[in-house]
Parts: structure tokens; C-alpha cells; sequence
């Protein structure tokens, strides 16, 4: 039997996708889609790395496609799909784009600024503030954190195993 989606898990679904596009160049895990009336119009995942661009995040990709389409900043209408509670950067981007609402996979705590370490999204000294909806697949969006983070520390410890192999010198028979 299969389970009928709710319309957050089906388009948090689409932002999973997009975060493996993210893991295939081995990028972390983070993928984003922006709906309006019921249609994707940004999607985004994590190229910080590839990009060598510390503002190529996935929600400020998606929010950048997001305003090209709708021809303005202001992102009223839409809600805000990702797989990862924003940085202190992506829940500005969301306030500055006017964003109303915003659904989480799982949380950051080391760095979420939608409610771990602090609230970005619904500071009311703010002109902005965006409804939050946490959880939405939150075992997938964690499980693919968790085994990303994994895979990559054993190909680090590979890697480190090799380079003192390569370093070590030769034995004398």
C-alpha cells in the first residue's frame, strides 16, 4: 500500500531531490524548492564548494530563480521548501524576500537560525516575519545528513591513510 503525500512531504520530496544533486558533487546534502500557487518556480541545492562562493546556499539559489520568475523581490505568495533549518544568511534572505512561510526538513543546531540557536524568521522588530513548519520528512532530510557526514569522514580517513603510506619510506630487505 502506498502512502498518499501531504502537499508539504510532496514538495519537501522535491527539495530531497534536489539535495542529492547536492551529494553527487559532493557538496552537503541541502536542496530547496520555492512554491507559488501550487507550482515549483526555484529550486536550489548547496555549491558552496563547486562554486568556491560562500553565498551559494540552496535557499539563496532558489530564492534568486524565485524572483526571476515572479519579475520581483518580494516573494509574498510563496512558501519556502528546504531540507536543513537555514543559516543566519538564507533566514535573512527569506525575511528581505518577504517569504510567509517556510517548512524544515530537520534542524541545525549547530548553525539553524529558524529556531536553534535563534529565530531569524519571527523576530517581531522585524517589517517580516514567516510561519514555520518543522519536521516534514525529518528522518530522510536527517538520515541523508548523517550518512553524507559519514561517508565523507571515511573518505578523509582514506585519503589520510594514503598520503602516510605515500610518505612513509621504504624498507631495506
Amino acid at each position: 500500500m502506498r502512502k498518499i503525500l501531504t502537499e508539504d512531504e510532496k514538495y519537501m520530496k522535491e527539495a530531497i531531490r534536489q539535495a542529492k544533486k547536492a551529494w553527487k558533487i559532493e557538496e552537503v546534502p541541502i536542496g530547496c524548492v520555492i512554491v507559488y500557487q501550487g507550482k515549483i518556480i526555484g529550486r536550489g541545492y548547496n555549491r558552496r564548494t563547486t562554486d568556491k562562493n560562500p553565498l551559494a546556499h540552496a535557499e539563496i539559489s532558489a530564492i534568486k530563480k524565485a524572483s526571476k520568475v515572479m519579475g520581483d523581490w518580494r516573494l509574498e505568495e510563496c512558501t519556502l521548501y528546504v531540507t536543513l533549518e537555514p543559516c543566519q544568511m538564507c533566514s535573512g534572505a527569506i525575511v528581505q524576500a518577504r517569504i510567509p512561510r517556510v517548512v524544515v526538513g530537520c534542524m541545525n543546531p549547530k548553525a539553524g537560525c529558524a529556531g536553534s540557536i535563534l529565530n531569524l524568521l519571527q523576530v517581531e522588530a522585524f517589517n517580516h516575519q514567516a510561519e514555520l513548519t518543522t519536521g516534514v520528512l525529518e528522518e530522510e532530510c536527517s538520515q541523508m545528513m548523517k550518512s553524507f557526514f559519514k561517508e565523507l569522514r571515511k573518505k578523509q580517513k582514506m585519503k589520510k591513510k594514503e598520503q602516510e603510506s605515500a610518505n612513509m619510506p621504504e624498507e631495506n630487505p
